[in-house]
């Protein structure tokens, strides 16, 4: 596992999951998280789940960090998911209507699975 303050890297086979160990995941996190993603891509990534467990809250900055990674890993043939909604990231993903932009799971073990 790579360590990095807000974001924790698993692999896990071919999958790579991003932890965001963010309460708020805010504008202020957004351009790293999507750098980290990016980075995760050109490197290979083309499994990538994403665990939102930690998060309380965010906000339209950080969603679209997680839009442009799918746009990237999605037009290389791969996929990105999310795991771990607390409830006001749901209402979040429901208000925007993203949750029929990306394919959600309840735990983390779930999402790594899904890819097989």
């Amino acid at each position: 596992m790579e360590n990095n303050l807000d974001f924790l890297k698993e692999i896990h086979g071919e999958v790579v999951v991003e932890v965001v160990n963010l309460t708020r995941a805010t504008l202020k996190e957004a351009e790293e998280f999507k750098l980290t993603l990016t980075q995760d891509i050109e490197s290979g990534a083309r499994k990538v789940v994403v665990d939102l467990s930690d998060c309380e809250f965010i906000d339209s900055t950080f969603l679209g960090a997680l839009v442009v990674s799918l746009k990237k890993v999605t037009g290389l043939g791969g996929d990105l998911r999310l795991v771990g909604f607390q409830p006001a990231v749901h209402s979040m993903f429901e208000l925007t209507r993203m949750y029929r932009v990306f394919e959600s799971f309840k735990t983390k073990e779930e999402a790594v699975s899904s890819f097989s």
